[in-house]
């Protein structure tokens, strides 16, 4: 698996290519839509992955406080996937940059990252939020996500932040764009 991390504060942030409903990690952080419904992309994958027992959980959240606003978070059990939980977060459509968006994405992972905190989960696996269907261009959410989470490591909300990147493309893109943020990094695999 090709992967490069690098150490924030007293945990790390990796950046790996893979499949993230595969991922062995404490929680798995969906990119949802706002009916908790599954979808395309990485939230019908988690979905499919998790199986029935996922989709009742979401039902019943919806039902109990309606549809998830934009930015936001919750989460459920994981099911049938290997993480214990899944951290349900929206982020935004792209519209051009000018309707809050990244302002939505940062606070779709920073609230993701809370509820990993209040969960007690140390390792977060986390797809590129907002950068499939809904079109966000991934130059402009790199490196805010990055940024926001590096910004929870260094807070201690949890131990270790993984993004997963599905495609060596996508990888390759974000693994540039991480390291004019945090530089080259200590510890990567092939």
């Amino acid at each position: 698996m090709t992967s490069a991390t690098w150490h924030i504060g007293s945990g790390r942030l990796t950046l790996t290519q893979g499949d993230i409903t595969r991922a062995a990690v404490d929680a798995v952080v969906n990119a949802a839509n706002t009916r908790l419904a599954g979808g395309g992309g990485v939230d019908g994958a988690i979905h499919r992955a998790a199986g029935p027992r996922l989709y009742t959980a979401c039902e019943e959240i919806v039902a109990r406080q309606g549809f998830l606003p934009t930015g936001q978070a919750v989460a459920t059990p994981g099911s049938d996937l290997p993480a214990r939980w899944v951290i349900h977060t929206v982020g935004p459509v792209w519209h051009g940059g000018t309707h809050g968006e990244p302002k939505l994405l940062a606070e779709a992972y920073a609230n993701s990252l809370k509820a990993a905190h209040e969960l007690k989960a140390e390792t977060v696996a986390f797809p590129a939020v907002s950068c499939g269907v809904y079109g966000y261009p991934l130059e402009s959410a790199a490196p805010l996500a990055v940024a926001e989470l590096a910004r929870g490591l260094t807070a201690g909300l949890v131990r270790e932040a993984i993004l997963y990147l599905y495609s060596a493309g996508a990888y390759a893109q974000w693994r540039g764009l991480a390291e004019v943020a945090l530089g080259r990094p200590p510890d990567e695999t092939n």
